[in-house]
């Protein structure tokens, strides 16, 4: 088996004609950007490029093949320049029958399965152009198109307050994908707010496997979270059969995101004197307010809604590495980075392969001692809510 570096949600912000894809994203990524930004500068293997529903992406999608730039690899899933895999991916919004609203992953092996898709989801979206569209169809449904497709289904960002299933839609898996369907969701992202410790506190998810991706709505964003995978080959069936747990195929070795506290909904926060609630969890009214408008934290909801005291692993979890990207560094500009990227081939091997010493001769001391004290988890962090982000500082 081979390892390989993944990030499996990546968002497209335009068509490489400007048509407008996820609204909230960078114009600069396009499809084509993603890879090559993937490929040059980040050090990633495995993609997951969300979004690829739209029309206009499928567009994009069709000219690289008849290009020759991507390849259609054996067990689904394409490969550019034998070095990156590219998984075409769906991000979809369900309405669920307790109100709550969901986001989750669609991932086929072909574009064919994803054309198929989006001609199916386009009866349910008022616009199957843009990213992350409300289907007014509830998760179920959406599972048993993805299924029958031959696709897999993954809840994103699974405990943030807003459009996920965790955060908004229910307590257990079991109340939304009811007569065993739930026993197909064999993966969850954990979101840029929580971790497995976190996640563990849920006796359903012990079976099942973690995700920590980026959600990158702009370039640099790529890879800010991320897995190191353990593959037979670097394609859709190894992967997923992964995610599924079938060690055969492979397995995760390690999930690699952001401290918890850096997401932008750790914690609760009070929207009307704009503070975050860091006392302990859960935190519904402000205490220096007194105000009950409160954006939920991941944190907070966690606490409120689990069903284990303590957080439990199972034997199959495997450790969960906190990282701060190098643009979170204090200090470390853009400059920075592209001269720490030209001289170590690419942001993962900054951040895991090069020597302090290495790193020192290319930066100043000051730049060189806060990456080690990222590396070494002794920058302060401040926490993040209500959609900001925490903080890494250094005292």
């Amino acid at each position: 088996m081979n390892e390989f570096f993944m990030d499996l949600h990546i968002h497209i912000g335009a068509s490489s004609a400007g048509t407008p894809v996820k609204i909230t994203a960078s114009r600069n990524l396009t499809f084509e950007n993603i890879i090559i930004e993937t490929y040059e500068r980040k050090g990633i293997d495995i993609i997951g490029i969300i979004d690829c529903a739209s029309p206009a992406v499928i567009e994009d999608i069709r000219t690289m093949i008849a290009n020759d730039h991507l390849v259609l690899l054996d067990g689904g899933g394409y490969r550019y320049l034998d070095r990156v895999t590219i998984l075409l991916g769906s991000e979809v919004e369900s309405k669920e029958q307790t109100g709550g609203i969901g986001h989750f992953l669609a991932f086929f092996p072909t574009l064919e399965q994803m054309v198929e898709f989006s001609e199916i989801m386009s009866q349910h979206i008022t616009n199957i152009t843009l990213s992350s569209q409300m289907t007014f169809l509830p998760a179920r449904k959406i599972l048993q198109i993805v299924d029958d497709i031959g696709g897999d289904l993954i809840p994103a960002h699974a405990f943030t307050p807003y459009k996920s299933i965790y955060g908004n839609c229910t307590t257990t898996l079991t109340e939304i994908f009811p007569d065993g369907m739930d026993q197909k969701i064999k993966t969850i992202e954990l979101g840029l707010s929580a971790d497995s410790r976190m996640a563990d506190h849920f006796s359903e998810l012990r079976k099942r496997r973690f995700l920590s991706n980026s959600d990158a709505h702009s370039l640099p964003k790529i890879g800010r979270e991320y897995n190191l995978i353990e593959v037979v080959k670097p394609d859709f069936v190894h992967v997923f059969g992964a995610l599924a747990g079938d060690e055969k195929l492979g397995k995760i070795l390690a999930n690699y995101g952001l401290d918890p506290r850096l997401g932008k909904y750790h914690r609760s926060f009070c929207e009307i004197c704009e503070t975050t609630l860091t006392d302990n969890p859960p935190q519904w009214q402000c205490p220096y307010c007194g105000s009950k408008k409160v954006v939920a934290g991941v944190w907070d909801r966690i606490i409120a809604i689990r069903d284990q005291e303590s957080s439990i692993s199972p034997d199959h979890r495997p450790p969960y590495y906190f990282q701060i990207p190098l643009e979170n560094i204090p200090k470390v500009g853009r400059k920075t980075i592209q001269k720490l990227i030209s001289a170590f081939g690419s942001e993962m091997n900054v951040l895991h392969k090069a020597s302090l010493e290495q790193i020192a001769e290319i930066v100043s001391r000051k730049t060189t001692e806060n990456i080690v004290l990222a590396r070494e988890g002794k920058l302060t962090l401040l926490p993040g809510g209500g959609g900001n982000y925490g903080k890494a500082v250094r005292e």
